[in-house]
């Protein structure tokens, strides 16, 4: 279950918790999109949470909650030559935006490389999410970065009762770059940058002489604000196809790659789902988070307990199933014996929730024909997860709902184009 405490770190205002731990009609049906990959990977998940404006989107990894790269079935034809796409493509972007031509290249060739069929529906998702995530900038700057960087240095130099003074001296150590670490903070433009210069930190960390943890704590970066680990996972089941001379935490942080990475996130997994906009959802709290928040109301139907509808099933901790039964389970133990299984049954099938399989499971299939017969009449298999967006950034009250509809509008707004 995700805990109300965790604070997501910025995505374009990431600094702000830096540090802390550092209409047109529905699309047709949405199949699986993708070819066949090598065997699962689980890695850390990577969902986006937007401010009030996409100008400033945050992001919020779920720290505890893994992701999984499974393999997807055969790909449809895509139908269209590259040439075609591009073409397509062009016709469904904005008409203004910067670098029109670049977009459509990197975009296209994410999608070939990916297997992901060229159709007006995943283009115009795509577009949708890297519109709403950094309104198509690949590297944006963010106003007043270095005052942000400061201050949360300050606050954990402050528990650990170091003067910032002195760390402020210490950074007058030249960097690998030839500049001092002060001078690259306050000078910060882009998350790029601070990414570097705490790729920098965290290896000069001992020479520095500061008892502070010098890790690098970003996360997520680039257009579509993509998990670090999640790409680092996803190049060992689906091998990078373009030239690198660097890692891949630095390529998260470009155009191309940040793209080709949020792309996969999006679109290369098979979502059960007839309605683009639980693939905007799950993108933002964690793959088939919006299949099981509807296993979850289903859940509180049979036993008339108050449930999160958030998408996770089980509590996690450090990428793994945590020994501590989460809510779900202590719910389901109580319906054991309507349903016919032991708690070491219950927990095995939960384990897959972040799979496409747990839907064939015995216990998916058991719990809705009992709440499909309690409620005369089959319930949602699909529903928006309930999740609260946290932020200092945030001044009103969001939600992944609100993520989920706010990126809709902008897909529905290119599909039209299409027409």
């Amino acid at each position: 279950m995700k805990p109300e405490s965790l604070v997501r770190p910025l995505a374009r205002l990431l600094p702000l918790a830096l540090l802390t731990a550092c209409a047109s009609p529905p699309p047709p049906a949405v199949t699986p999109p993708v070819a066949s990959a090598p065997a699962a990977v689980a890695a850390e998940a990577a969902v986006t949470t937007p401010v009030e404006t996409a100008s400033a989107p945050v992001s919020v990894p779920m720290a505890s909650a893994p992701v999984v790269i499974e393999p997807p079935p055969p790909a449809k034809p895509a139908g269209l030559s590259h040439a075609e796409a591009k073409s397509l493509l062009n016709r469904l972007l904005p008409a203004k935006m910067p670098d029109r031509a670049g977009w459509n290249a990197d975009i296209v060739d994410a999608f070939a490389a990916l297997k992901i069929p060229y159709t007006p529906e995943y283009f115009c998702a795509a577009a949708a999410v890297i519109e709403q995530e950094s309104s198509w900038q690949g590297d944006p700057s963010v106003p007043g970065l270095p005052t942000m960087v400061w201050n949360k240095i300050g606050e954990k130099a402050a528990a650990k009762h170091v003067p910032l003074i002195a760390v402020k001296t210490a950074f007058l150590k030249t960097s690998p770059n030839g500049e001092s670490y002060k001078s690259r903070i306050d000078s910060l433009r882009t998350e790029r940058e601070m990414n570097a210069v705490f790729e920098d930190l965290s290896a000069d960390a001992a020479r520095l002489g500061l008892p502070l943890n010098m890790n690098n704590p970003i996360r997520t970066g680039g257009p579509m604000q993509v998990s670090v680990a999640f790409a680092e996972a996803h190049v060992r089941a689906w091998p990078y196809p373009y030239p690198r001379s660097s890692s891949i935490r630095d390529t998260v942080f470009t155009r191309r790659g940040g793209t080709y990475f949020g792309i996969a996130i999006l679109l290369q997994y098979p979502a059960p789902y007839d309605d683009m906009i639980y693939r905007f959802a799950d993108f933002n709290a964690g793959r088939y988070a919006s299949r099981n928040a509807a296993f979850q109301a289903a859940i509180a139907k049979l036993t008339g307990r108050q449930l999160d509808l958030d998408g996770d099933l089980l509590s996690y901790q450090n990428g793994r199933p945590a020994a501590k039964p989460s809510d779900i389970e202590e719910a389901l133990a109580s319906i054991s014996g309507q349903i016919g299984m032991s708690r070491d049954a219950i927990r095995r099938d939960l384990t897959s929730e972040k799979l496409v399989g747990f839907g064939q499971t015995a216990l998916y299939k058991k719990v809705f024909a009992l709440a499909d017969a309690k409620n005369g009449k089959p319930m949602p298999r699909v529903a928006m997860p309930q999740i609260r967006l946290i932020s200092p950034k945030i001044t009103r009250k969001l939600t992944t709902e609100w993520f989920a509809k706010r990126v809709d509008w902008r897909y529905q707004t290119c599909l039209a184009r299409a027409k």
